[in-house]
């Protein structure tokens, strides 16, 4: 079986790059954006060098099962992981960004982080 090859960071050409974060890589498309969930790591806000094939791919899958699960409650962001309703000027780079991009609306973010821990121990317990 061949390991497919991590995407460390991708370069869309043509393709306004609007922010790249410590795991993803948002490109402007005017009125929507596309995130685009990479195999990077990061480990207490520093991006190691090293990869995780197809975390993006689970990345993105994760966040289309919420945002579909809580739909009902809130609305959200995601348009889209359908490759088949993507612009055209993404098919070109199907073989990088399909299973692991989502087109969302352009809102204005929620500066807010959460953690989820299946347990604490140590430190983390005492705070």
């Amino acid at each position: 079986m061949v390991t497919p090859t991590p995407l460390h960071r991708t370069q869309l050409d043509g393709l306004p790059l609007f922010k790249r974060g410590k795991v993803r890589d948002i490109y402007d498309l005017g009125d929507t954006l596309l995130i685009v969930s990479t195999d990077r790591i990061s480990c207490f806000d520093v991006v190691l060098p090293t990869c995780i094939p197809h975390k993006g791919e689970v990345l993105t899958r994760l966040s289309q099962f919420w945002f579909d699960y809580t739909s009902p409650l809130v609305q959200n962001h995601c348009i889209t992981t359908d490759w088949a309703e993507f612009p055209p000027s993404l098919q070109a780079y199907q073989d990088q960004l399909r299973g692991r991009t989502m087109v969302v609306r352009k809102l204005t973010p929620l500066p807010l982080e959460c953690v989820v821990r299946g347990y604490l121990a140590g430190s983390g317990w005492r705070e």
